[in-house]
């Protein structure tokens, strides 16, 4: 098993959102995926809530992207042993650890006793903000532009992901933060992005972290009244996924790098990376 690190450091979708959402939490025969009859989206633990496969997403040429291949995750380190079958059933070869290391050290990894992957922690950001020292949590816009932040501070670990994902033995993977809506978000909006995902398709996409993060709220406060307080700490337009976020943040990165092909560029990943991540995420043509 490997283990890499590195370190560094508007508008909305309305009701089709929400009915995107709803389904992805019923588990039914679309699970989120719009205009899709794939498997379903998201996929059960018991102490996990937004563990979600990127499939079905229409890509480049009309390419979906490929199902069970690419999976986007909250806590991984909840999974528990009894829960292996059904992790190992996924033939999850790589996990992607988007954490601090302060998170890392205090809740601890991906266990290995469920499954012998690749496991590279490749934080977004050093030390989780401090919410309190923002004036306007709740102003417009405020979320985009954090994320803008975590993505700055975090542009080795982005291109070290990217680097992964050219990686054909890498799949199935999968990448995770805490919550698995931020720090995560950010890396599939950019993925989805590489892979010609439509802009709105990723704010769908990303608003369906809202359901799994109320379920979340809830597991928190009924296991652990230090959690709970710790929540109670965070604004809640932080712990929403709200569209506009996403649609702000992904009009910065057209207005500042052309999108996601101009970012990576940015970020010193060459075409060719871009290419293979493209031929690896899609179905072949």
């Amino acid at each position: 098993m490997t283990v890499s690190r590195a370190t560094l450091g508007h508008g909305t979708l309305g009701r089709a959102t929400v009915g995107v959402a709803e389904r992805a939490e019923r588990g039914g025969p679309s699970a989120g995926a719009p205009g899709s009859g794939g498997p379903s989206r998201t996929i059960d633990f018991d102490a996990l809530f937004n563990f979600r496969d990127l499939g079905g997403y229409p890509g480049v040429g009309g390419r979906p992207v490929r199902w069970r291949w690419l999976f986007r995750a909250d806590a991984l380190q909840r999974i528990r042993v009894e829960e292996a079958e059904r992790f190992r059933s996924l033939g999850i070869r790589t996990v992607v650890d988007l954490r601090t290391p302060g998170e890392l050290e205090r809740v601890g990894r991906f266990p290995i006793e469920v499954a012998d992957v690749d496991y590279h922690h490749l934080a977004l950001f050093d030390v989780a903000p401090d919410w309190s020292r923002f004036r306007e949590p709740d102003a417009p816009g405020f979320l985009a532009d954090r994320y803008v932040e975590m993505l700055e501070e975090g542009r080795a670990s982005v291109a070290g992901a990217l680097g992964l994902l050219a990686r054909p033995d890498a799949y199935p993977l999968v990448f995770h933060c805490a919550a698995g809506k931020d720090r995560t978000g950010i890396l599939a909006a950019i993925v989805l992005g590489l892979v010609g995902v439509a802009a709105d398709v990723i704010v769908q996409d990303y608003a369906l972290s809202s359901v799994a993060t109320s379920r979340m709220r809830s597991w928190v406060s009924a296991q652990s009244p230090e959690g709970d307080e710790r929540l109670r700490q965070i604004p809640s337009s932080v712990l929403d996924a709200h569209p506009h976020t996403m649609e702000r943040f992904l009009a910065h990165l057209d207005e500042t790098h052309g999108g996601a092909a101009g970012l990576v560029r940015d970020l010193g990943v060459d075409d060719a990376v871009v290419g293979r991540i493209v031929e690896n995420v899609l179905e072949p043509a």
